[in-house]
């Protein structure tokens, strides 16, 4: 089985520092083609703004971490050119996925954090409470994983993006026992409207132990952060979740997207 090559590109500048309790990853790699651009996607306009600027805002906003890592791909250079020296990058060669993303900044970050919260670049509505209550609620719980969830009422009009998404599967006591993605589910678990938007705070050192098990078994042979959720159910760690609006886990995937966020953002 082909396993997840944890080997890692170091591009930041300053290290974090020894026990802190958060590191902020940004993943920010992709580029924009889907949007008839050739920019990266994380640096398109959205109203006065470029992409990414929103989720710096919030992240700054919620305290939870001085300097976050953001991993870039293609294009890097004019991503840190636009950002500046106020952030630490990591770089991603190829792009083979969320699971890799993260794991290019194993090298950089392992031993310096306790925990290691991840949001996505071009997600412009995530505020700046759920990242602090996603940071809190994942010390508070002492979880070996914390992730947000979303439930909509149908998957009709803007919500049917979230179709797409992962299913979130509980038992009879309201935990979390699985997580589903929809090319694997069964006509009974795509009914579920509450879906995972794959927003993370992982204990550090569960995660560096274990994201080199991740696997490429997929039509895109690609390496999936959510595939994490799955193994830490297999293994029976605990696992805390944080509801947050159905708007902040819209992201910016095709032209369209972009157009509905451009109505929502502030």
């Amino acid at each position: 089985m082909k396993k997840l090559n944890d080997k890692n590109n170091q591009g930041g500048l300053n290290m974090p520092k020894v026990g802190s309790k958060v590191s902020v990853v940004v993943l920010a790699a992709g580029m924009g083609k889907r949007m008839g651009s050739d920019l990266p996607k994380v640096l398109l306009p959205l109203k006065s703004r470029i992409l990414i600027h929103y989720l710096l805002e919030a992240i700054k906003q919620s305290g939870v971490c001085e300097r976050p890592v953001i991993v870039v791909g293609q294009k890097a250079e004019k991503v840190k050119e636009a950002l500046g020296s106020t952030y630490d990058y990591v770089f991603q060669a190829e792009q083979l996925g969320t699971g890799h993303a993260l794991a290019q900044t194993r090298d950089f970050l392992a031993g310096k954090a306790k925990n290691i919260l991840v949001l996505y670049g071009d997600m412009p509505l995530v505020t700046a409470e759920t990242i602090q209550r996603l940071a809190e609620v994942h010390q508070k719980e002492n979880a070996i994983l914390t992730m947000t969830t979303v439930q909509v009422p149908d998957f009709n009009d803007w919500r049917a993006i979230f179709y797409d998404y992962g299913r979130i599967i509980r038992d009879d006591k309201g935990r979390l026992v699985k997580n589903v993605e929809k090319r694997d589910a069964t006509l009974e678990q795509l009914a579920i409207t509450e879906v995972n938007p794959s927003f993370y705070c992982f204990d550090a050192d569960w995660l560096w132990q274990n994201i080199g098990q991740l696997g490429a078994e997929n039509a895109q042979k690609e390496y999936y952060l959510t595939d994490l959720v799955g193994l830490a159910c297999k293994q029976g760690q605990k696992i805390a979740t944080v509801a947050i609006n159905p708007p902040e886990a819209l992201g910016a995937n095709t032209v369209e997207q972009l157009r509905l966020l451009s109505t929502l953002v502030g």
